[in-house]
């Protein structure tokens, strides 16, 4: 309880500061640049010390076969690793020249980094955005009045044409080989086979479970900060089972057991709002990092992170400023 109760201290005051402080100028664009260098260079420091080019005492970048770098487990490495790498795509497609270049490096970075992880939500999230981020580019390209004779648009429109016979032509052989497709989807999970995924999924299942009792329990009014389930028994070394509160690995369930309906409702709608706005603004890149959030949210529990409020504050100010005034919404 007070470990939460001191996380969301903290995330409040970040957010508060940022977007007390942050403005669409300047100032704010090189805050990303710098934030974006920083993260670089940890990067290659953390894969430096993984491969053993370095040594930091009382620091094991592994977790079995799966990276974690600096953070206390893969999964908080990879949601780094996603919401930097939709931040860095949103400099690179606004930069030109070499900043350009720099910002999808470190993109690359990001998703190499985030693929050493093995978390099965990372890989999901990368998939969903990148099928997201094809779309809102070739609807600007589309749609856009400065596109409309030029060869952007002419290739939105091959595709555009092109994707419904393709899709039917491949629909046989998408079926022929579905067992293939499930085979490589299950070879790319954390344990290469799918067997450590379904456990863990079978898992999650039961704690989804019991903490949507639990919160209904509570009359959908939460009972406030810190985890609040019971592990179930697994199978362990000495076959003991868990004792200590736990929590749903879901931000929808967490919030609820902890703040109710109404927690619910505020923190997803602060998503959506955010996810509209950017959107509205086009910045593509940023209503991408918004669908990871919400990815992430599914099956990890996220309102403790600071990098989540920073990337919802920067998200913010930026789909604000450049949002279309209420006249020119109208029309006058």
């Amino acid at each position: 309880m007070l470990h939460d109760t001191f996380a969301y201290l903290v995330v409040a005051a970040l957010s508060c500061l940022v977007a007390a402080t942050a403005k669409a100028d300047c100032a704010l664009r090189r805050l990303q640049w710098l934030l974006i260098a920083f993260w670089n260079v940890s990067l290659v420091m953390q894969i430096a010390l993984g491969w053993g080019v370095i040594r930091l005492p009382s620091v094991d970048p592994w977790f079995w076969e799966r990276f974690r770098g600096w953070s206390e487990n893969p999964n908080q490495l990879a949601l780094y690793c996603a919401l930097l790498a939709a931040l860095s795509l949103h400099l690179a497609l606004s930069a030109k020249g070499f900043g350009r270049l720099a910002a999808l490096l470190s993109c690359l970075l990001s998703l190499v980094v985030g693929r050493l992880t093995r978390s099965d939500t990372f890989l999901g999230a990368m998939v969903l955005c990148t099928a997201v981020l094809l779309v809102l580019r070739l609807w600007r390209w589309l749609t856009s009045p400065e596109h409309r004779y030029s060869l952007r648009f002419a290739a939105a429109m091959l595709i555009v044409v092109a994707a419904v016979p393709l899709s039917l032509s491949l629909t046989p052989y998408a079926v022929a080989t579905a067992d293939d497709v499930e085979s490589l989807a299950a070879s790319m999970t954390k344990d290469h086979g799918g067997e450590g995924t379904m456990r863990t999924a079978a898992l999650r299942l039961y704690l989804w479970q019991n903490a949507l009792k639990l919160g209904l329990e509570s009359g959908s009014l939460g009972l406030g900060p810190g985890p609040h389930l019971w592990r179930p028994k697994i199978a362990d070394d000495d076959d003991r089972p868990f004792t200590r509160p736990f929590e749903a690995h879901n931000t929808v369930l967490d919030i609820f057991t902890q703040g109710g309906l109404l927690g619910v409702i505020a923190l997803y709608g602060l998503f959506a709002g955010t996810f509209l706005l950017v959107l509205r603004a086009k910045l593509d890149a940023l209503a991408v990092m918004i669908v990871a959030l919400v990815f992430f949210s599914m099956t990890h529990f996220i309102p403790r992170h600071p990098i989540v409020w920073f990337a919802l504050a920067v998200s913010l100010i930026l789909g604000l400023e450049r949002a279309p005034s209420p006249s020119a919404r109208i029309g006058t």
